[in-house]
């Protein structure tokens, strides 16, 4: 009489199993590698004229005001770039129309904005920013998390003595320990004035990208985290 064999303890079944389930997963892998480059690609500035949204939008954005709210419909915060308008479906979203000035301009063409924002990327890259600070959650904790670093509501107590929230933040990387608003001061690290100006292009244009409301502690600016209370 032939012995009835257990499905579980099929060596056929797991290696079946196996197949097909490395299958599905290789697939599913390559459909979310695909989505992520899409969602990973930098906007254009025709973006900005059409109001489409991007989670890394036109390096144009330094043009415009950048603020941090809120969205019900989402759940979390999100940037809000060139003032506020409603989604049909509820929520609110970018409405590409508000500029402001930045150091005098409010004009940088799609190449000056990428040239200004790339220097200050590498500037924070030779002077080792990330040893001490976080950007999109690389680097050490030590200082501050940079990732919305230009929306920190110090910044605009600072702006009337400067003519400038950007003009406060260039002097503090100048000259850190002169402006020293931390226990944890700040080293002068030779940044020059053209350094400076890149490096605050390059973290207002990080403030703008859509990170899924992270860092989630940086709450304690109106309409982010805890805007209700």
């Amino acid at each position: 009489m032939e012995e009835k064999v257990s499905v579980w303890t099929s060596n056929r079944f797991w290696r079946r199993s196996a197949t097909w389930v490395t299958g599905v997963a290789s697939v599913l892998l390559i459909f979310l590698t695909f989505d992520s480059m899409a969602q990973m690609k930098m906007g254009s500035a025709k973006d900005i004229e059409k109001k489409i949204d991007r989670r890394i939008p036109s390096p144009v954005v330094i043009n415009y005001t950048i603020d941090y709210k809120l969205d019900p419909y989402r759940g979390h915060e999100i940037p809000i770039i060139g003032g506020e308008m409603r989604r049909p479906e509820g929520g609110i979203k970018s409405a590409y129309e508000k500029k402001e000035k930045f150091f005098g301009r409010d004009d940088y063409s799609e190449k000056e904005a990428r040239e200004l924002i790339h220097k200050g990327k590498l500037t924070i890259q030779a002077k080792n920013c990330m040893d001490c600070h976080t950007l999109l959650g690389n680097g050490a904790y030590y200082a501050p998390d940079l990732t919305k670093a230009w929306l920190d509501p110090t910044w605009e107590t600072l702006a009337p003595a400067y003519n400038g929230k950007e003009y406060a933040i260039a002097a503090f990387l100048q000259d850190p320990p002169k402006m020293a608003m931390h226990e944890r001061k700040m080293p002068n690290l030779g940044i020059t004035k053209e350094e400076a100006k890149a490096v605050v292009a390059y973290l207002k244009f990080m403030s703008a990208i859509d990170t899924n409301g992270f860092p989630r502690n940086f709450g304690k600016i109106k309409g982010a985290v805890d805007a209700r209370k």
